[in-house]
């Protein structure tokens, strides 16, 4: 399930929750640009005894970003084989995307801040959504999100 965050008017952000265990979820927050080629925002991830932030994740709006990836898996309903996965420029967030039977779609949320740096860390979550219309609620506040003017 996906919804806005309205936590604050001035602050867009979109809140993932998993079907199967609502405590298990995925927020994208704080977002902010310095040009017209990106946005950077937060990543928020939180399960029982996990909670990780990267305060940086850089979109670029001139690649395969991660509205493509969504919609895609969106438009993918019915299903398929194997997993698909998608990353950002600098590896620290990635997804992975199985579906299984019954029409569900497993995302796994990997945040990996400064992947090159020693003494880096590493978290993930898997969150489940129905394919169809839980998947096309993600995409278009996912795109809302990356997309819309700041007020």
């Amino acid at each position: 399930m996906t919804s806005p965050d309205h936590d604050t008017v001035d602050k867009p952000g979109v809140a993932i929750r998993c079907q199967d265990n609502p405590s298990v979820g995925v927020t994208f927050c704080d977002r902010f640009s310095f040009d017209a080629d990106s946005v950077h925002y937060a990543v928020e991830l939180r399960a029982p005894g996990l909670t990780a932030r990267a305060d940086e994740v850089v979109a670029w709006l001139w690649d395969s970003d991660l509205r493509v990836f969504l919609e895609e898996l969106a438009a993918d309903y019915q299903g398929w084989d194997g997993e698909r996965n998608w990353q950002t420029n600098d590896r620290d967030l990635a997804v992975s995307a199985v579906f299984r039977s019954g029409g569900y779609v497993g995302l796994t949320w990997a945040l990996r801040p400064w992947p090159q740096a020693a003494g880096g860390w590493g978290a993930s979550v898997t969150t489940w959504l129905e394919a169809g219309e839980q998947m096309a609620s993600l995409s278009a506040d996912i795109r809302e999100f990356l997309t819309t003017d700041q007020p």
